[in-house]
């Protein structure tokens, strides 16, 4: 095992003695030789300063999802009907680069993968808006999305990939609620739907893929019979 104590983007580490309403905390991983980004990757193998600014990154746009969500508009299409199927997602906020109260808290390399643990400390604000996904009329809902591998990327094109994964996992994860919920397919559903815990992300069929789980409140169903 191989670890790092510093390296340029750690952050002061986070106090241990916090409430755990105050404090979320979540693990991201990312491979310093993966195979599929041989011809891609630039530069390859990652060293882990690189790895290090992409894990803070995604750890960033994970909490920021599991605080403030998104709102969505989602017209599940019909081929029959000739319709498209389309998912709109506009998110409701997001954490700042050099936020303070984002902070790592440990990394670790193991087997050629970088491992960085953060804590994420919500202010006032923060705290109502995440009690209101848990304590609301929220459902869960879990699913995997899948993205693009990409061509060579940096840090901006690389978070911009995995969204986009975790992006169609929230897509397949309200058209997996809608299905259980509602007796008619309907044609359009409106709403809120937030990030539960950090995602996985694994290679599969030569795409990015994103397993995770969501917080999913519904603010209005269409049915096909209003067309």
């Amino acid at each position: 095992m191989l670890r790092f104590c510093r390296f340029s983007l750690l952050l002061f580490m986070a106090p241990l003695a916090l409430r755990a309403q105050e404090l979320l905390r979540g693990e991201v991983e990312i491979d310093l030789e993966p195979v599929y980004a041989v011809f891609l990757e630039a530069p390859y193998p990652l060293d882990t300063e690189t790895a290090g600014r992409r894990a803070l990154d995604e750890s960033a746009m994970f909490f920021s999802a599991m605080i403030y969500g998104w709102s969505f508009n989602y017209d599940i299409g019909e081929k029959a009907r000739g319709i498209a199927e389309e998912f709109e997602l506009t998110p409701l906020g997001a954490i700042p680069a050099g936020d303070p109260g984002l902070r790592v808290t440990d990394a670790q390399v193991r087997n050629m993968r970088f491992y960085l643990w953060t804590d994420y400390r919500l202010n006032e604000a923060q705290k109502r808006r995440f009690l209101a996904w848990k304590s609301g009329g929220a459902r869960t809902a879990q699913a995997v999305g899948y993205g693009p591998l990409g061509g060579p990327v940096d840090a901006a094109d690389w978070l911009g990939i995995k969204r986009k994964a975790l992006e169609d996992a929230a897509r397949a994860a309200v058209r997996a609620m809608l299905r259980g919920s509602e007796r008619n397919r309907p044609k359009e559903a409106r709403g809120f739907i937030s990030l539960a815990a950090f995602p996985h992300y694994f290679i599969d069929g030569g795409q990015w893929a994103a397993s995770a789980r969501f917080r999913v409140e519904l603010t209005g169903i269409v049915p096909f019979s209003a067309y």
